[in-house]
């Protein structure tokens, strides 16, 4: 397992530059293959957006970031979805591995160990009753 993100460096800082622009005070979390190793150089990135409270993102505000995205240098497709909006299903597969992109709010402070973030979670769920 890794413990880091495949994606360059100036990519994530200009990610960073939109969230805070377009959507601030919201944390996003990336998943999925750039986040589980299983990536390729023409992989998407998978981010969720979480508000501070977990109430679901204004649709404005989302079109934006995501027209915000689309005319960026960012050389990669980004799939944003506000974490309200899915099912609970989708956020236990979520949970099990994530990079937490930026710290807007305490709910991006690691569970386990209270420290900031910037590197992955993984965790195990037990799902049975």
């Amino acid at each position: 397992m890794k413990n880091s993100l495949m994606i360059r460096e100036k990519d994530r800082a200009a990610l960073m530059q939109l969230l805070a622009r377009h959507l601030p005070g919201v944390t996003a979390w990336a998943y999925g293959s750039r986040v589980n190793g299983m990536a390729h150089e023409a992989s998407d990135l998978d981010i969720v957006l979480r508000s501070r409270d977990l109430s679901p993102i204004p649709w404005l505000a989302l079109d934006d970031f995501v027209t915000a995205l689309r005319e960026s240098n960012i050389p990669i497709l980004v799939e944003a979805r506000d974490w309200a909006r899915l099912p609970e299903a989708f956020h236990r597969e979520i949970l099990k591995e994530y990079v937490v992109l930026n710290t807007s709010h305490p709910e991006a402070i690691s569970p386990e160990s209270g420290e900031n973030t910037g590197t992955m979670f993984s965790t195990s769920l037990n799902t049975t009753a």
